[in-house]
């Protein structure tokens, strides 16, 4: 019956079943009475009351209707509290692993810790131990260096000691040979006065001697030279046959000096206006005999080259483009047929793009280029006029044709009516304009300024066209920008033998980047550019070209275009320039001028 009595254990009470009667607490059955003498042994007496009563308990409950659920229920509250002894000891075994789970971690943190700490001690032991070894270092190195300063300075001493004594010893033996000196050239001129104050009288005598012999020789060879000349002389007036001989002979040698002298200026000034060059021509594609000689190899080539582009390498508007195209096409069809060349002006700021078109316009067409400077003229003062003829006159002596490109042309072709320009100045320019009076088909000229302004009315009505060159807009300076990153960056660096390399960057969106930032920079300011990121990546140690770098140095471009802008607007407000100098384009077009600032 233990499951009645787990069940009574649980304190529940089933429903419709007897109460059983339970014994006394004290154990006495009910009955007894504790006389106080043996008290101490009721705990231990036996009574079998109980064991009756629950006889008598369990019989009731066979007999009840309901023992068969009570047994279930027993059963049940058995089988559950076998199921949460289970889940208990479970959950106290999952215990025992977590905690000997946490306690391995614990243990290999502190292994770990353990082990960062040791590391950090032998590190700084390390450290110590280097700096230690660095110190020890470098007191032997500074005890050295000591010991070489102590004995350069003894030997310093030393070198200074036997210098010193030396100088002594030289001194003391050149006192020594100066006064023996002194002593053999006194002795010696003690003689030689001794000698001649013997041999004074000795001495007149044979002078006296000496000139009576020689004025007798010379008066004898006068009278035999006479004698001998008047003879001849009578002797050739007498035979008229060698007078005229002599006269005939005379002429004809005075006349072979004078012709000599003639030819030979004729024949110079003839050769250096056909094959050298000029002094107002600062550099040319002609080649001279001399040229020839020393490069055939390029003189092969430049014969036998092919025309190129006009427009190869060269980024503009593209109705420039197309204008300068119909000019380069104009040209090469006038040079094959042998016409009339066309005069040219191109004016607008400086880099745009002049003499860059005028040299490839001169190849496009088969043409020599030739470029002479506006400011070359000036200083020449007289000599000008006859330099600017020896230009025309080595012009028109070539077979090729010849592009006359005259940069700052302004600088001597301005009005005559000005009171600035000189006698010289003036004579000059009316040379310039009889070699241009008329359509030439040997040579063509190109005048580029940027005071087109300032130009002589004589001089406007020899120009055929005019043509504006004017700063880039964004889509020409980004394909500036490609095309100089290409030249002066990738094609160096896919080079074998170059030392450039390229960072890893994008770099057709940074093109596009710096053709935004670069708004008013001319070509030749973006073309720099280009040569200052080479420059800028060889002289890094690695050679190579990042981003960062591209932008410092556009950084300094704009910065220095900015002061460039402010000092040219300095100069206009001061009044000592005019609108129309370089970067003129800006200023003269709008009057709110606002310089590109630096991103």
């Amino acid at each position: 019956m233990s499951w009645l009595f787990g069940m009574g254990g649980k304190g529940q009470e089933i429903p419709n079943f007897p109460q059983i009667p339970l014994p006394p607490s004290d154990g006495s059955g009910g009955d007894s009475k504790d006389d106080g003498k043996g008290g101490k042994m009721d705990a231990y007496r036996f009574d079998s009351t109980a064991l009756e009563r629950a006889a008598k308990a369990a019989k009731d409950l066979e007999n009840s209707p309901h023992a068969k659920d009570a047994l279930d229920l027993a059963k049940k509250q058995e089988e559950t509290l076998q199921t949460d002894n289970q889940k208990k000891m479970k959950e106290m075994e999952a215990q025992i692993e977590q905690m000997k789970i946490e306690q391995i971690r614990v243990s290999q943190e502190e292994r770990r810790k353990n082990m960062e700490e040791e590391s950090k001690q032998q590190k700084l032991r390390a450290d110590y131990e280097d700096r230690l070894s660095r110190n020890r270092y470098q007191d032997q190195l500074e005890q050295q260096r000591r010991m070489q300063e102590e004995n350069l300075q003894k030997q310093e001493q030393s070198l200074a000691k036997q210098e010193s004594m030396r100088k002594k010893t030289l001194e003391y033996e050149a006192e020594l040979r100066q006064k023996t000196e002194m002593a053999k050239v006194e002795a010696e001129l003690k003689g030689q006065a001794q000698i001649e104050r013997e041999n004074h009288d000795l001495r007149l005598e044979q002078i006296r001697l000496q000139a009576a012999e020689k004025r007798q020789t010379v008066m004898e060879s006068i009278k035999t030279a006479g004698s001998v000349l008047g003879t001849g002389f009578q002797a050739f007036i007498a035979d008229w046959d060698k007078v005229s001989a002599t006269a005939a002979g005379l002429t004809l040698l005075a006349v072979g000096v004078y012709a000599a002298k003639f030819g030979t200026g004729v024949g110079a000034r003839y050769i250096e206006a056909r094959l050298g060059k000029p002094s107002l021509v600062r550099d040319t594609s002609r080649l001279s005999v001399f040229e020839a000689v020393k490069h055939p190899i390029k003189t092969a080539k430049r014969i036998y080259s092919k025309p190129t582009d006009a427009l190869q390498g060269i980024v503009l508007k593209p109705t420039l483009e197309a204008r300068l195209r119909e000019v380069a096409i104009a040209t090469r069809h006038t040079k094959k047929n042998k016409g009339y060349y066309r005069n040219i002006l191109m004016h607008g700021p400086p880099g745009t793009g002049k003499t860059m078109f005028a040299k490839s316009l001169a190849m496009h067409s088969g043409m020599d280029y030739a470029i002479m400077t506006g400011g070359d003229v000036a200083p020449m003062g007289r000599e000008g006029v006859t330099a600017m003829h020896k230009v025309f006159d080595w012009a028109s002596s070539s077979r090729r044709g010849v592009l006359l490109f005259v940069d700052e042309a302004d600088a001597f072709l301005r009005k005559r009516s000005q009171e600035v320009i000189s006698e010289d100045l003036r004579a000059t320019l009316n040379a310039f304009l009889y070699r241009t009076g008329e359509q030439s088909n040997k040579f063509m000229l190109v005048l580029a300024s940027n005071q087109p302004e300032q130009f002589d009315w004589a001089i406007n009505d020899r120009l055929d066209e005019l043509v504006e060159f004017d700063i880039p807009n964004k889509e020409e300076r980004d394909r500036m920008v490609r095309l100089y990153f290409e030249k002066y960056i990738l094609q160096p660096a896919m080079a074998k033998k170059g030392r450039l390399r390229v960072d890893e960057f994008d770099w057709i969106a940074k093109c596009s980047e710096i053709a935004e930032k670069t708004e008013g920079l001319s070509g030749r300011e973006i073309s720099k550019l280009g040569v200052a990121w080479q420059a800028t990546a060889y002289a890094s140690e690695n050679g190579l070209v990042t981003e960062k770098m591209i932008d410092e140095r556009v950084k300094d471009a704009l910065t220095g275009h900015e002061k460039k802008v402010h000092w040219q607007q300095d100069q206009i407000a001061k009044g000592h320039t005019s609108s129309d100098e370089p970067i003129y384009k800006s200023i003269k077009d709008s009057s709110t001028y606002t310089p590109p600032m630096v991103k």
